[in-house]
């Protein structure tokens, strides 16, 4: 009787091994996961929005763009299909709150530089001044990566739409049918298109916030893969 438990021990301590590791699996797939709210325009400042979208309570996603970069290549909404990214309002001669800004995004530049999945984008409020020469010669000072990280400038309407009907950061300008008070925000956008988390640019440890909210979408991301899996 002994020789023969002996004989299956081995076999026993791997099986045994081997369900822990399963039921281990399981368990973290299966345990609850933080979820992110889907920001709709209802939900955010008034102020913020522009007015024939403040009642929308769902359905809101980023709509199709084309601006053009630091680089002078057109950016559309292909540039950042099926990513992440983290979208901003400033501009290059801004000395308020617009340095702050530009230095915490670029810690999330370094901080996101090994994870492709993930990108930046800043939206100039002042195109008239933002050229693309003037883009380039600010990402060229600030040690920008185009890989990683846009500026873009465009039509005053377009960016004026952006920011008050798509992003929902800016406020109206007064003084001007088209011109745009931005805001500290930074936005977190997943790979669907829509609005994930506000943040305060001018904030270091929102940047901390920022970077365990792409950590949330990347492991709703995962679960999603295991249960396809199962599923087929």
């Amino acid at each position: 009787m002994l020789h023969f438990f002996s004989k299956y021990k081995l076999l026993a301590i791997v099986l045994t091994g081997l369900s822990v590791v399963i039921i281990s699996v399981i368990y973290s797939v299966l345990k609850p996961l933080e979820v992110l709210p889907v920001y709709q325009p209802s939900l955010v400042s008034a102020a913020l929005v522009a007015q024939d979208i403040r009642h929308q309570k769902k359905y809101h996603t980023i709509s199709d763009f084309s601006l053009t970069n630091q680089e002078g290549q057109t950016i559309t909404q292909d540039t950042y299909k099926g990513k992440m990214y983290v979208a901003d309002f400033f501009f290059t001669t801004c000395q308020t709150i617009c340095p702050v800004m530009t230095s915490n995004m670029l810690v999330l530049q370094d901080k996101l530089q090994d994870i492709p999945e993930v990108l930046l984008l800043s939206h100039t409020v002042m195109p008239e001044i933002d050229t693309v020469s003037q883009l380039k010669k600010y990402a060229t000072q600030k040690n920008i990566n185009p890989a990683k990280w846009n500026l873009v400038t465009g039509s005053k309407q377009e960016i004026y739409n952006l920011a008050r009907k798509q992003y929902l950061v800016a406020k109206e300008n007064p003084d001007d049918p088209l011109g745009l008070v931005h805001t500290e925000n930074f936005v977190l956008i997943d790979a669907q298109k829509r609005i994930r988390g506000f943040y305060d640019g001018t904030q270091t440890q929102e940047m901390d916030r920022i970077l365990h909210d792409i950590d949330v979408l990347q492991n709703q991301g995962k679960k999603s893969i295991f249960f396809g899996l199962i599923n087929y």
